[in-house]
C-alpha cells in the first residue's frame, strides 16, 4: 500500500472536475490529484449514447483555457443556421486532450483513472492496488452534480422477460424495423430519441411517446453567443424580466414567457409542469410535433409482453415493439449543500444550466479568496430545476449572483474574458452608436429589478 499527499483532491474528472481543475491550476500553485472511475476524462460523456450532442453551442462548453470545436455554424440538419453542437465523441476527446495537453504538463496534477476514492483511500478498479491519500487543504467532491445517463441508469419500473427493452445507447444497433417504437420519458433523452428516429425516416405514427410530464423548453435560437443572434438572445433576456415584472400569477408568468419567446412547448394545448432546461431548435420543435401518439398517463410501473401499465391506465404493446428507456434524469434535483465547508468543497451550479461555467467561477473564487463565508456569499447556489416553478427560484438566484459579482472588480475582469461566459463577448462587441441593440439592453436593465422583486413575491405565494 502506497501513500501520497496533495493540496487538493478532486473526485471526478467529468465536466465539473475538469473545468474546476483547469482554472484552479492556472490561478494557484497548488498540487492537485484527480481521481475518476472512468478510463478517460469526461465523466458521463464516456457512457453517452453514440448520437448524443450538446444541447448548447460548443463555443461556451468545456473548460476555460481551450476552445471546443471550430466556432462554426451548422449547415445541415435540424440545427442548421445555429452554432455547432459537439458530438459526444468530440466532447470526450476534448476532455482527454485538456488532461494531456494542459493539466498534466503543469507537473502539479496527478491523475488516477479507473480508480475509486473512499475514506482517504484510492483503490484501482483494475489492479486493486490501494493508495492512501492525504488532502492537506480540500477535497473537491464533484459527485454532487453527477449526471445519470441511460446506459448506467436502472429503471424505476418492472420489465417482463422477453420484452425488447434497451437504453438509448442501443438504438443504432437495431438491425430491422420493429412493429413500433415506444419511447419512455419526456425529457432531453426522450427528445433525442424521437429526433433520431425521425431523422432516420421512421414514420411518426410508428412512435409511441410516453410522456409522464410535458416540459417547457428553451428555444436554442436564444442561446447563441454570436453577434448576428444578438436581438434573439438579448431580446429573450429582456422579455424574460419584462414577463417576470408584469406577471400576476405563476400561470400568467409562463403565458408571458411563452408569448415573449423565452420558453416553448411541444403541444400548445397541454400546460407543461416540468422544466429541465432542454433546448430545441425551431426545426426540431416542428419535427417533434409530428409525433401524435403521445401517452400522458403518468409514469410507467411495468412493461409487460402485451401491455404497459402506467399510473393512470394501460396501453397495448407487443414483443415485436422496441421499448427505449429515456427515463433517466440528467442531473437529478437535489437539496443544495454548503459549498465551501471546511475541508470539503462541493461544486454546484452558480448559473442555471451551466455546470462548466459554474465550476470555473468556483475555482477562481477558491484560488482568490481566503474566507469560506465570503466564498459562499459570492457563489450563491442556483438550484437544479425539475418542476416549472423551479424556473422562478433559479432566475432569482441568477440575478442575485450577477449583481454580487459586479461588486468584485477582479472577478468581473475574469468573467469578461472567460470563454464559458458565453454572452459577455457578444455584449461587449456592441457598437455604442447602434441604437437598436442599445435599446434591447436598456429594456433588460430596466426590467431586471422589478422582475426579480415580483418573482420573489410569486415564490412566496
Amino acid at each position: 500500500m502506497g501513500a501520497i499527499e496533495t493540496d487538493y483532491l478532486i473526485i471526478g474528472a467529468g465536466c465539473v472536475g475538469m473545468s474546476f481543475a483547469d482554472v484552479f491550476v492556472d490561478q494557484s500553485d497548488a498540487d492537485v490529484v484527480i481521481v475518476d472511475e472512468h478510463a478517460k476524462p469526461g465523466g458521463h460523456w464516456n457512457d453517452a449514447y453514440p448520437f448524443v450532442t450538446l444541447h448548447q453551442p460548443s463555443s461556451f462548453y468545456g473548460v476555460s483555457s481551450a476552445p471546443l470545436g471550430r466556432d462554426r455554424v451548422d449547415e445541415r440538419g435540424l440545427n442548421a443556421g445555429l452554432g455547432e453542437l459537439a458530438t459526444g465523441a468530440e466532447v470526450a476527446n476534448y476532455f482527454d486532450n485538456v488532461m494531456r495537453d494542459h493539466l498534466l504538463p503543469t507537473g502539479r496534477v496527478r491523475y488516477f483513472p479507473m480508480s475509486r476514492y473512499t475514506d482517504g483511500r484510492i483503490t484501482s478498479l483494475v489492479s486493486g492496488a490501494i493508495t492512501e491519500i492525504t488532502a492537506r487543504t480540500r477535497v473537491v467532491d464533484t459527485t454532487h452534480l453527477k449526471t445519470t445517463v441511460p446506459s448506467t441508469h436502472t429503471p424505476s419500473f418492472d420489465v417482463d422477460d422477453g420484452v425488447r427493452f434497451m437504453p438509448l445507447n442501443s438504438l443504432p444497433s437495431v438491425s430491422e424495423p420493429p412493429a413500433g417504437w415506444v419511447i419512455v420519458g419526456g425529457g432531453k433523452t426522450g427528445i433525442d430519441a424521437c429526433l433520431w428516429l425521425l431523422e432516420h425516416g421512421v414514420d411518426p405514427d410508428a412512435i409511441t411517446w410516453i410522456m409522464p410530464r410535458d416540459g417547457w423548453l428553451i428555444p436554442r435560437e436564444t442561446t447563441q453567443p454570436r453577434l448576428e443572434f444578438f436581438t434573439a438572445v438579448m431580446g429573450a433576456q429582456a422579455a424574460q424580466y419584462e414577463a417576470a415584472a408584469a406577471a400576476t400569477s405563476v400561470d400568467d408568468l409562463f403565458a408571458r414567457l411563452e408569448a415573449g419567446g423565452v420558453l416553448v412547448r411541444i403541444d400548445p394545448s397541454v400546460e407543461p409542469q416540468m422544466f429541465h432546461a432542454a433546448t430545441v431548435s425551431a426545426p426540431e420543435l416542428a419535427a417533434l410535433r409530428t409525433v401524435r401518439n403521445v401517452v400522458r398517463m403518468g409514469r410507467v410501473s411495468r412493461i409487460g409482453t402485451d401491455r404497459i401499465e402506467l399510473r393512470d391506465g394501460t396501453i397495448e404493446t407487443s414483443l415485436a415493439h422496441v421499448h427505449v428507456d429515456c427515463s433517466a434524469s440528467a442531473i437529478p434535483k437535489q437539496e443544495p449543500v454548503t459549498m465551501f465547508d471546511g475541508h470539503v468543497l462541493t461544486p454546484q451550479t452558480v448559473r442555471a444550466y451551466q455546470p462548466a461555467f459554474s465550476a470555473a467561477v468556483i475555482a477562481w473564487v477558491e484560488a482568490n479568496y481566503d474566507n469560506d463565508d465570503t466564498k459562499n456569499e459570492i457563489c450563491g447556489i442556483v438550484p437544479i430545476p425539475n418542476d416549472r416553478t423551479d424556473w422562478i427560484g433559479l432566475t432569482i438566484a441568477n440575478a442575485l449572483n450577477m449583481r454580487r459579482w459586479m461588486a468584485e472588480p477582479e472577478l468581473s475582469a475574469f468573467l469578461a474574458t472567460n470563454r464559458l461566459n458565453g454572452f459577455a463577448a457578444t455584449v461587449a462587441a456592441i457598437d455604442p452608436t447602434d441604437d437598436d441593440k442599445q435599446a434591447v439592453l436598456a429594456r433588460m436593465r430596466e426590467a431586471i429589478v422589478p422582475g426579480v422583486m415580483n418573482l420573489m413575491r410569486l415564490a412566496d405565494e
